[in-house]
């Protein structure tokens, strides 16, 4: 189901982890998706998060066998969003790198579920027993980036029910933090 509102959007989205159909994510789909991370805000306007979209199946399978998650398994296509290791600082000392990739991640992940499709946001799992490099390598990323989140997409096989969010009250306030 297509999201016209942003707020539907917003609403539906969701971290689908189950598996996909076995059908093709259109490449024009896929840009339409990337430009929505393109366009999300970034630290000093640097626009350093840079992406890899693989759309190639024996690609896709070779990195979704990595991981245990059917939604890695089954994506039609994973997008791996890519940073500097050492990234510059651009603001008293600062750099926005981590910030501004996950600004372009959600951006993405509104723009699939607006789109019809499903995916999931990944990172954690990249940091351990040197899977970010492995990826990477596949990729092609040079060694000065990494890749610091994936998201596997595509047609979910299934609706599974979203876990509730908490309350407003309970995570938002006017003007003072409440305990």
């Amino acid at each position: 189901m297509k999201d016209k509102n942003l707020f539907d959007a917003i609403a539906r989205r969701y971290s689908y982890r189950e598996g996909f159909k076995k059908k093709k994510v259109p490449r024009k789909d896929l840009e339409k998706i990337v430009k929505a991370g393109l366009a999300a805000p970034s630290g000093k306007n640097e626009q350093t998060t840079t992406f890899v979209i693989v759309d190639d199946p024996a690609l896709v399978k070779t990195i979704g066998k990595m991981h245990r998650m059917p939604a890695m398994q089954t994506a039609g296509a994973i997008i791996a969003c890519i940073i500097d290791r050492q990234p510059a600082a651009v603001y008293e000392g600062h750099s926005f790198q981590v910030e501004d990739c996950s600004a372009a991640v959600e951006n993405m992940l509104l723009a699939i579920t607006a789109s019809g499709y499903a995916g999931v946001w990944i990172d954690g799992w990249l940091r351990l027993e040197n899977h970010a490099q492995i990826i990477g390598d596949l990729l092609g990323v040079p060694p000065n980036k990494i890749v610091r989140v994936i998201v596997p997409l595509g047609v979910p096989a299934r609706e599974v029910p979203r876990k509730p969010k908490k309350p407003f009250a309970e995570r938002a306030w006017f003007n003072k933090y409440k305990v």
